[in-house]
């Protein structure tokens, strides 16, 4: 297994608050997809994440924990995601609650392990659009500029284009990977089926499959060979 994010090309993502029988969980790690995510956008809790953690474990895969809540932060990770959300209205998601937790836990974090993320979020109708109250009225030429601020001025080594459960404007997400030279773009929304998952993969460096899972497990899978094997 690799835990370089540049050698991702398709990646799961699970979360803690939903459910995910074991032969479910067993065909998604056995899938051949690059890693497993855990996160979510509400209800995560340390003891549903060090649940799913553990069973996730089972497997021989990178298994990366995007945190989205400090009370949720469980060791044993092989990564840490640490998404700043570059169009968050609050500005708690992008450096207050950061700082918080560096205050609490910047002595103990290995930093070798941490991986911070520039998120734009580009669904107004999401869970997480609304809880980081983002600005999601962007142009395209708004976008290019949110990708200079990652890839140049913050030199984030990801740039996250969220479309979450909606599937996004490929010609941006194309556009916005042209523009990186640093960071990896990773792609998120509505990758529901093969074709979609071609389409993304086309488009972004990374692509990140996680409602689907929940909805038609089958159609999920389909999502790997897609981009892996084809």
């Amino acid at each position: 297994m690799s835990l370089h994010i540049k050698d991702w090309k398709h990646v799961f993502k699970l979360d803690p608050a939903r459910e995910v029988d074991d032969d479910a969980l067993e065909r998604i790690c056995l899938s051949g997809t690059d890693a497993i995510i855990i996160g979510g956008s509400s209800n995560v809790t340390y003891d549903n994440t060090v649940d799913l953690l553990a069973r996730v474990r089972k497997f021989v895969l990178p298994c990366v924990l995007e945190i989205s809540t400090m009370e949720a932060i469980v060791p044993g990770f092989d990564l840490y995601f640490v998404p700043v959300v570059l169009n968050a209205g609050n500005t708690d998601w992008i450096a207050g609650q950061h700082q918080r937790a560096l205050r609490d836990y910047g002595a103990l974090l290995h930093w070798e392990q941490i991986v911070p993320e520039g998120y734009v979020i580009l669904n107004q109708q999401s869970t997480v659009a609304e809880l980081t109250e983002a600005k999601c009225d962007l142009t395209e030429e708004d976008v290019i500029a949110y990708a200079r601020l990652a890839d140049k001025l913050f030199q984030l080594p990801i740039f996250y284009m969220e479309y979450s459960g909606a599937f996004g404007n490929m010609s941006w997400v194309q556009q916005a990977a042209r523009t990186l030279q640093g960071a990896r773009l990773f792609y998120g929304g509505g990758i529901d089926n093969a074709d979609k998952a071609r389409q993304a993969s086309q488009a972004a460096h990374t692509i990140v499959v996680g409602n689907a899972i929940y909805d038609d497990l089958g159609q999920a899978l389909s999502t790997v060979a897609a981009v892996k094997y084809n």
